[in-house]
């Protein structure tokens, strides 16, 4: 991952966190901000969407999460690893094709966002950076995005500090960025707003980059 030394600060910064296959608000938040600052050198919490993920599938959602190791007490996120020992990507996989192999462009996508996973990196920090760097360019999203800083952000206005408020339900900011916008989805007769990116874009494809912009909300 880059480090990136801040000269002329744009307008507007957020700072969020790392996550795993991210949800759509992750997403509407990229797009409502001038860069999105993802901080690496946070602290590791457990249970959060750091290291899980929900998807659309029969007859509920369903959470997917990545086992980590064990680590120290406030380890920063960048020093967290993937627990290998465990068959979570055989079983993340068959859940993605149960939910999503039927959908219009599950075939389109799948191989690439599959690959990342045989690679089994090490950290999941670098797992989760390949697949939001390969979903940012399947979804069209050109935003300037800072993995890691050289330097730390003095205390400027500008910089909107959103860390572990995405997708939290015990959070009162939630949908900050996020309305929702229905499109077509596999299973059920009721729309699951909010749901993991794969979720877009294995039904929606091309048109997901245009429903995500119609549910950014006004800021």
């Amino acid at each position: 991952m880059p480090e990136i030394v801040i000269n002329n600060q744009p307008e507007k910064i957020v700072r969020i966190e790392l996550q795993y296959l991210p949800c759509l608000e992750y997403f509407t938040c990229i797009l409502s901000n001038d860069v999105t600052w993802i901080d690496i050198n946070e602290r590791y919490i457990k249970q959060t969407f750091r290291n899980r993920c929900s998807v659309l599938t029969t007859n509920k959602t369903d959470t997917l999460t990545v086992p980590v190791k064990g680590y120290a007490q406030y380890a920063p996120t960048k020093d967290i690893k993937i627990d290998y020992s465990q068959d979570w990507i055989r079983r993340h996989w068959g859940c993605l094709r149960s939910a999503y192999g039927k959908s219009p462009y599950f075939e389109f996508y799948s191989d690439e966002l599959h690959s990342v996973f045989n690679k089994k990196p090490e950290f999941l920090v670098d797992l989760n950076y390949e697949l939001l760097t390969i979903c940012l360019r399947l979804l069209g999203i050109k935003k300037e995005v800072w993995y890691n800083l050289s330097v730390p952000i003095n205390g400027d206005s500008s910089v909107i500090d959103d860390l572990s408020l995405i997708n939290d339900k015990k959070n009162k900011n939630i949908g900050k960025y996020y309305q929702p916008i229905s499109y077509y989805q596999t299973f059920g007769n009721d729309f699951v707003s909010n749901l993991s990116i794969v979720d877009l874009l294995f039904n929606m494809g091309p048109e997901a980059r245009s429903i995500l912009l119609r549910s950014c909300k006004q800021q």
